[in-house]
């Protein structure tokens, strides 16, 4: 009887001890804010060194190179310049159409009326008549591998309500994406005063159509299609895709004021890169200088897998949680760009709190991997928690030690 007390006393100190320790916990950890120290900081090599620059004689006014997955400029011209974009305005009226898509706005099968102005663009088109339905996957072909204006319009008019709304918004979004030199005064990219945009802000919203909305690819690698039925001929008007390796995309444009415009993105052994060219005097210089720069990346730089989607990078201390430990991952690859033939030393440094506070949602950010090479800074992303983690209750803590107690006192 004298030994069941002395276990029962223990017992209930056992409890006082631990709920004094999980308010020191608590109170430690309730403010946690995100930011992340040098705790736990874990290196690995891996490589790369200074980007080299090149010159090219081009003819294009403006043109720009860019690493599709990170943005870094390889090479340059003009490419802040302001010029009239042809039909490459509509890569941002294409992110607008599949972020409605995405989102569930709209469906791929979805009947869209052709207004009677989108069917009276003019320019490149499908001569849609007024009334006429078409879904939103054939008129997506139309647009991405026709250029059709009606069928750009007609999309526009879908979502937004009408087209002054849909411009509206093109100019919404490229404000978020940090498009400082540009300004859309129409969806199709029709020669219009005040519209324009530089090779730097279309590289940008070229990154963002085919990083953020890969399913535009089921539509831009396509040389050849009908709609109607069969009965109207679509041919892609980036030869791009068929005649230089690896090409996959994205948006021609050309008028008698703009000249003849480009941006391509092509994609080798991992690496993505994407070119501009703007204002080129022929669409055989604008094809051939596009392919020059990409040429250019793919003989100078090479991509290298730091990270696989779902890679677990780091574990954190979970308090008051119903799980102790949690997985941190990236999710999704990461690769960073290097000087080919000199993959080896790159610096992998992760960020993590040595302890968080539950409760934690899949996805959350909990960390960060800092990509460097020597002195330089290959850029941040982000680590995120693998699972969810519920906060613990007072009852499921205490059953826990009681069960742990049971175990000891065998």
């Amino acid at each position: 009887m004298f030994n069941r007390v002395r276990v029962l006393v223990l017992f209930i100190v056992l409890i006082f001890i631990f709920s004094i320790s999980l308010a020191i916990s608590y109170a430690k950890y309730e403010n946690y804010s995100g930011v992340f120290e040098d705790e736990g900081i874990a290196i690995e090599t891996l490589n790369t060194e200074d980007q080299p620059k090149s010159i090219f004689d081009l003819q294009a006014k403006s043109a720009i190179l860019v690493d599709a997955g990170s943005g870094q400029v390889l090479f340059e011209k003009n490419c802040h310049d302001k010029l009239m974009p042809a039909s490459v305005t509509k890569v941002m009226s294409l992110i607008l159409i599949m972020e409605a898509i995405d989102t569930g706005k709209i469906k791929l099968e979805d009947k869209v009326d052709c207004s009677e102005y989108a069917a009276g663009m003019g320019g490149s088109q499908v001569w849609l008549e007024p009334g006429e339905q078409m879904a939103v996957d054939d008129l997506l072909k139309c647009v991405v591998i026709g250029s059709a204006n009606d069928a750009t319009v007609a999309l526009g008019e879908h979502v937004y309500g009408s087209n002054e709304a849909f411009v509206k918004a093109m100019n919404d979004k490229a404000k978020k994406l940090g498009m400082n030199d540009t300004n859309f005064v129409n969806a199709t990219g029709l020669d219009i005063d005040n519209h324009y945009t530089s090779a730097y802000d279309i590289a940008r919203m070229s990154r963002e159509l085919i990083n953020k909305h890969p399913l535009i690819f089921k539509y831009t690698t396509v040389w050849m299609d009908t709609v109607r039925n069969g009965e109207f001929g679509l041919n892609n008007t980036n030869k791009l895709i068929r005649f230089y390796k690896g090409c996959d995309g994205i948006k021609t444009g050309s008028t008698s004021k703009a000249l003849f415009s480009l941006s391509a993105t092509a994609q080798r052994n991992g690496l993505r890169l994407i070119a501009v060219a703007m204002a080129a005097p022929t669409s055989k210089i604008r094809n051939g200088e596009v392919s020059k720069l990409l040429d250019h990346g793919f003989a100078n730089y090479g991509s290298v897998l730091v990270g696989k989607k779902n890679d677990v990078l780091g574990t954190i201390k979970v308090a008051r949680g119903v799980t102790g430990r949690l997985d941190c991952i990236v999710p999704d690859d990461v690769r960073v760009l290097v000087k080919k033939g000199e993959e080896g030393t790159v610096e992998r440094i992760i960020f993590l709190e040595p302890k968080i506070q539950a409760p934690i949602m899949k996805g959350q950010k909990v960390g960060e991997v800092a990509l460097k090479s020597k002195d330089k800074n290959l850029g941040k992303y982000d680590l995120v928690a693998r699972e969810t983690i519920e906060k613990a209750s007072f009852v499921r803590i205490f059953q826990s030690m009681f069960n742990r107690w049971l175990y000891i006192g065998r």
